[in-house]
């Protein structure tokens, strides 16, 4: 007996219904992302891997997939290395390229190559899947959509204040109650400063951006493995714990710093922002969080994230500010900031709260029965003309009893069945019929082009 067919964990297929919700979630989105002056790009799936490693820190770099280079890709490969089998130098003799791993830093190297014909300051989105050799877990997948939305070539605090309020706008169309929490990677460095840890900054930020997911003890554990003396980690605590109004957090913390410029400079940045939001409301809860790290090395300023208040879930938004990630591509000194919607857990959380609407997983909005050739010629006509006026409809392609004919448009959650049997044919009428309250009318095809119009 043949296998059963699988596919790799970490991955889904998709349903009708499935992909329905998520293009209602693209779609949103996206026209979000139009309506705050953002344009579209897409890149390749496969980079070089030289574009991609060292972008992301070591475990990033662990979480890559490699793609082993076409033909014999042993050819040239040091007979030491795999003797040895040494998987971590012998990779780059074999692999050339990679899946990215997100969407920033191959719109970095777009910024780089395309610079000449760009205008900046450049609003860019982009809606493709990325992939992680991450362990599969719920909420976290090996191949996921990112949806990304960067502001490069402006230093401006305002593009923070803009990207805020379009998170908001975003998950109020969602009908998603979440936070929107906020922190400054020059405050995490202060914070560094300040407890004797400077030059552990990087170990730092990865082990406190653990600390919904592990607690606060396996954060300490983390941090002590990785050098940090005792009397850093116990000043540390406080610093990870604040609470009160965002003015209060951001006033304890001030004193703490108060001897870091670097750190200073994160408070004012994050009050400037803050108060600028207050400013123009919103509805979903803004607030400052001094143990948010956001793990990746590049960000340099203000970093963004977003959690939903009524399913326990991973982040469903993250991103920041980063200074400098162009110029590991030879273009240094070009500013940005973006952010990136978890396409996938925003998915599961509208499930789990079945905030779809009514209507997004109707596929045609009339379905006409079919009772034989005269008929569905009949029925053909009346179609196309619904599609001309912008109705969506199709024709039961078979002869089949009515039961049948009707369970189908049920499970397809087709709203309307329009019946044109052989009186219908002679009198120039539709049989419309209602499939949700079972109510049905004749009408005209005049008649039913101006109800769907409405």
């Amino acid at each position: 007996m043949a296998q059963k067919p699988s596919i790799p964990k970490g991955t889904r297929d998709f349903s009708p219904i499935e992909m329905a919700r998520r293009n209602y979630i693209f779609n949103t989105i996206k026209d979000v992302f139009m309506l705050y002056g953002f344009q579209q790009i897409e890149t390749p799936a496969v980079e070089n891997l030289s574009t991609l490693m060292g972008k992301y820190g070591e475990e990033g770099d662990k979480l890559l997939f490699k793609i082993l280079n076409s033909g014999d890709y042993l050819k040239d490969a040091p007979d030491d290395l795999l003797a040895a089998h040494d998987s971590l130098h012998l990779t780059t003799k074999i692999s050339e390229k990679g899946l990215r791993y997100d969407l920033t830093v191959p719109f970095a190297r777009y910024v780089v190559q395309h610079r000449n014909e760009l205008q900046m300051p450049f609003r860019r989105y982009q809606v493709q899947p990325v992939w992680r050799a991450d362990r599969p877990q719920k909420g976290r997948y090996r191949e996921f959509y990112q949806c990304d939305a960067d502001i490069v070539g402006s230093d401006s605090l305002l593009n923070e204040v803009e990207l805020v309020m379009m998170i908001d706008e975003v998950f109020n169309r969602f009908n998603i109650n979440v936070a929107i929490k906020l922190n400054n990677r020059k405050i995490l460095s202060g914070i560094a400063e300040v407890i004797g840890a400077a030059d552990k900054i990087v170990d730092i930020t990865v082990a406190i951006d653990k600390l919904d997911k592990i607690g606060i003890d396996n954060v300490n554990s983390e941090l002590r493995e990785k050098g940090l003396s005792d009397q850093a980690i116990a000043t540390l605590q406080p610093l990870l714990s604040l609470d009160g109004t965002n003015e209060s957090r951001l006033s304890s913390l001030a004193e703490m710093l108060s001897g870091s410029e670097t750190g200073m400079k994160g408070i004012e940045e994050m009050r400037y922002v803050l108060d600028h939001v207050t400013a123009l409301g919103t509805r979903a809860r803004v607030e400052f969080d001094a143990s948010l790290a956001r793990g990746l090395n590049y960000y340099t300023g203000t970093i963004f994230e977003t959690k939903a208040l009524d399913v326990t879930i991973g982040s469903i938004l993250g991103g920041g500010r980063y200074d400098n990630l162009t110029g590991i591509f030879g273009m240094p000194g070009l500013s940005g900031v973006g952010i990136s919607f978890g396409a996938d857990r925003i998915y599961d959380v509208l499930n789990a709260l079945d905030l779809y609407p009514a209507d997004t997983i109707a596929t045609a909005q009339v379905m006409f029965t079919n009772f034989g050739e005269q008929e569905s010629a009949a029925s053909l006509k009346y179609i196309m003309a619904l599609r001309k006026s912008g109705i969506s409809a199709e024709l039961y392609p078979d002869s089949a009893k009515m039961k049948k004919q009707m369970g189908y448009a049920n499970d397809r959650h087709i709203p309307f069945v329009a019946i044109v049997g052989a009186d219908e044919v002679q009198n120039g009428t539709i049989a419309l019929k209602d499939m949700n309250s079972g109510e049905q009318k004749t009408l005209t095809l005049e008649q039913m082009i101006e109800q769907f119009s409405k």
